[in-house]
């Protein structure tokens, strides 16, 4: 079964685009990534804020929290991708 299709949304030249995710699949991931997209975006504001700290040995260690706990707060959002990943691939073969 090949869930690769073209749909109806076309390139700037005019080209069909094909399909990259089936569609039972493709609103979870499109969900998943924008999660991970809101989680960086608020990832970078906030090392934006610490980077106005005036002490530098406060906002290293701040940074680095920061730092782990975004990685923290991203790892189950890259495992269900991985596990979406390996599933795809597995009806593909």
């Amino acid at each position: 079964m090949n869930d690769t299709k073209f749909h109806n949304e076309e390139s700037n030249n005019g080209a069909l685009l094909p399909r990259l995710y089936s569609p039972s699949f493709q609103p979870l991931v499109q969900s998943l990534l924008a999660t991970l997209a809101d989680l960086d975006f608020d990832y970078e504001q906030e090392r934006e804020r610490l980077n106005t700290a005036p002490d530098a040995t406060i906002k290293i260690r701040a940074l680095e929290k920061l730092k782990a706990r975004h990685d923290e707060r991203r790892q189950p959002y890259i495992q269900q991708l991985a596990i979406l990943q390996k599933r795809m691939m597995e009806l593909r073969a």
